[in-house]
Parts: C-alpha cells; structure tokens; sequence
C-alpha cells in the first residue's frame, strides 16, 4: 500500500451504494437544532469541539495534528477532539442522528457528499461566515476545488487539499521511441501510444497506455476534464445526451481502445496489473508508458524508484481545444460544518483556520504530498515542490480545469454515465445517441426521485 497517500475517491461503481443512502438521508436527518452562531468561544469561553477525519496513515494523521495543535495555540480557549480514519457512511450516520456524540466539524474525501449534505439540510452554509470575515471565496480558491465543495447556491463545504490529474510518461521509453516531448493533443496522444506499443505474441511487452475504464484512473469523468463537459444544465436536467463533448470523450475512447488492440485483449492485459497503491502499479512497473494519474503519484515514484526516467505534464485534450492545454480533472477533500452542532461560532473558527491559513494549508499540502487548496498556498514560498509535482499546481490554477458537479443524489448520475461507458468501449452498445439518451433519462428520473 502507498505510504504517501490513502486513495481518496472510491471507485465509481461504490458511489451507487452511497447514493441510496440519500433516500434516509434526506427525510428528517437534520439532526438536533443548531443554537444559532454564538457559543461563548467568541468572549473566551472554554468550548471543546469533535472533529471527524478520514486520514489513517501514520504521515497523514501526524500532519493533522499538527495542524490542530497550531490552531489551539492560537485559540487557547478552543479545545479539538480528534477522530480519524471515520468512513464516509459512519459520517452520514452521525449527521442524520446529530445529539451529543455527533461531530461539530466533519471532513470526507468524497466530494459528491457536498450535494448530498447541502441539499438535506445537515451542513451548515458558511457563505454568511465568508462573508462576515470577508473572504472573498473566488479569491481565495482555485475555481474546480470552489465549484466541488458548493450545491447550487450553498457553499456548504469548504475544500481542504486537492488532487489533479495529469500525465505521467516514460522519458526512456519516449526517448527509444523518438518522441521529443509529451502530447498535448488528442491526435498527438494517440500517435505516441501506439508507436510506444510494443507487441507481445497475443499481448504487449510494452502498452503505450491503458484507455479502457476499468484501468487505473482512467474514469469516464476523467477524460471529461479534458472536453470541460457540464454534465447538467441551468435548470437541473442531465445534459449528457445534449453536451457533445460527451459522445465525442466517448467516441475518442472507444477510437484508441480499438486501435491498441481491442477491448478483450486490453482487459487481458490489464488483469496482469499489480496493485495501483504500490510498487507494482502498471506505470512503475513499465507495463505501460503513459499514464493519467494524480499529484500523488510524484511521491510514490520517488519512493519506488523504477528502472526508468519518467516526468509529468498536463494531460492532453481534444485537437479542437488546443487552446485549453494545461486544464485537468480536479477532486479533493472537503469539510463543513455539522448543521446540528451547538458551537457553530468555533467550529468556524476551526473550519477557516485549516483551509485558509497559508502556512497551515501549506504545512499539510506538504506532509500528504497532496494540492495546496488556496490561491495562496499554491504560490507560497514554503511549499515543497519539484518539477514534476509542479505539473499539477499549474493544473489546479487553470482557469479552465474542471471537476464533476454536486448533485443532490451524490454521484449516482456518474455511475448511469459511468455504465453506459463499459457498454460502449466493449461494443455492447453501438448506437451512442440511444445509450445518451437513455442514460440522461435515468439520471432525471434519479435526480427527481431524490428531491
């Protein structure tokens, strides 16, 4: 397992699971009436408050601690009980059941929570409290991490560290093969994976990269970062039948699937990879020359140290946005305020010390390998940043890197889009406008039902 990082997004086809809970989540899961915003921290009452997590990994949990010991020191009177390695179904629990034992400040590593949170009522909107202390949230954060950690007009979240998406190439490979730098387009993706294919009898000796949807990374709303999809329109309804980048991710997807070989003997090959959380990972391994991976990446490599040179770049995007270059798929940690709690004015506190505080966002960033989550921290001098981590910095400024949208029943619409992706890549489904179509409908009819 990856010492540097603990996997933050559950695999797609897990959210279907976490989307049902909605259902109980939504009808009177409030928890217990929150008092208003005064709790006495304010005027140097003693207040103690409980605050969830999910990190578990020895690095992860020092960082954290460090930060909350940073933060005591400068509220002396604010005491922090913290909780960690808590999963995201045991969070929904304790919200819905609010009462003494519930948590005041809560974090998760899924982002499709915020829709969920924001729409039942159980966190609290900090929109008021920005605007009170005069934070201006645009900016303060880079635009995909603001727009994943708000519902609508609730910014019921706040992001804490992010993740972007990138790619990851085999210079020694690129070199043998004659490539002089890293893609930038999709046509020029394609040429350099398949002259970095090298065949083996029925197999590959070398796969220039790994397109198929159940590879590592290579999600469907990760290409999508790459078109700038909206995934819904202004009036909430499904827009994947109607946004063209959508059939054209689709389309593209399918196109280098074929190319490389197919989809059977891709799938073959893939069954061959090793862990994506270790040293075996396809990439570290050479099994594959290229890869979409995240910021996180950088550390284990260095760590694992492969029997090649490697470096890092925006991933590519489509030929007829060359002009985008540089954007990416962007995701992260977010945490608010539990609606229920007693001690909104130092929950806040604590809530605004850990992600905006440069030095604090910028110590974490650094001990978890992972996005600094403010404008300012992406600039500070005391973040540790090599080249090749740098990538991703560049990715999180981009004005037009993107991420997948909160939705009232949490990522159940990507795991329609998600569905109807296998279809397509194994030739199960050949007409795409039907399989859109269908699949927007489904998405509605869910959407509907939830509210």
């Amino acid at each position: 397992m990856d010492t540097q990082r603990t996997p933050r997004r559950r695999p797609l086809t897990a959210l279907a699971g976490a989307a049902a809970c909605l259902a109980v989540l939504a009808t009177g899961c409030t928890g217990s009436p929150a008092a208003g915003g005064e709790d006495g921290s304010a005027s140097g009452q003693d207040v103690t408050l409980t605050f969830w997590h999910g990190w578990s990994q020895d690095n992860e949990v020092k960082a954290i601690d460090a930060n909350i010991a940073a933060f005591e020191k400068l509220h002396p009177n604010i005491h922090v009980k913290v909780v960690g390695n808590i999963a995201d179904d045991k969070s929904e629990q304790a919200l819905r059941a609010g009462g003494a034992e519930a948590p005041d400040v809560v974090s998760s590593f899924t982002t499709d929570n915020v829709g969920k949170f924001c729409a039942a009522n159980v966190w609290s909107d900090l929109g008021p409290l920005l605007r009170k202390d005069g934070i201006d949230p645009a900016k303060t954060f880079p635009a995909a991490m603001l727009a994943y950690s708000r519902y609508r007009d609730n910014q019921c979240a706040l992001p804490l560290l992010g993740d972007a998406y990138g790619l990851y190439y085999n210079k020694t490979a690129f070199a043998a093969a004659g490539i002089t730098a890293p893609p930038r387009t999709f046509s020029e993706f394609e040429a350099a994976a398949l002259k970095l294919t090298v065949a083996d009898g029925d197999s590959y000796r070398q796969l220039g990269f790994m397109p198929n949807y159940h590879g590592y990374e290579t999600a469907i709303a990760h290409y999508l970062g790459q078109y700038g999809s909206t995934y819904f329109g202004p009036d909430g309804r499904s827009t994947v039948a109607t946004d063209p980048t959508v059939a054209a991710a689709l389309r593209w997807q399918k196109s280098l699937v074929d190319k490389l070989g197919g989809f059977e003997k891709l799938e073959r090959y893939r069954t061959g990879f090793g862990d994506e959380f270790s040293a075996k990972n396809p990439f570290t391994t050479g099994q594959v020359a290229m890869a979409l991976d995240g910021e996180w990446r950088t550390a284990s490599l260095a760590e694992d140290k492969p029997a090649f040179d490697w470096a890092t770049a925006p991933f590519p995007v489509p030929d007829g946005q060359a002009a985008s270059y540089g954007r990416g798929y962007q995701t992260g940690t977010i945490i608010g305020i539990a609606k229920g709690s007693r001690k909104q004015t130092a929950a806040w506190a604590l809530v605004k010390y850990l992600t905006t505080d440069t030095d604090a966002v910028v110590s974490f960033a650094n001990a978890i390998h992972n996005v600094p989550s403010t404008l300012a921290a992406l600039d500070s001098p005391k973040l540790e940043a090599d080249a090749n981590f740098r990538t991703f910095l560049g990715i999180a400024r981009h004005p037009a890197s993107g991420t997948t949208p909160a939705s009232i029943n949490g990522g159940a619409y990507q795991v329609s889009l998600q569905n109807l992706s296998y279809e397509v890549e194994s030739g199960r489904q050949t007409d795409l406008a039907a399989g859109l179509a269908a699949t927007a409908k489904e998405i509605d009819a869910a959407v509907d039902q939830a509210k």
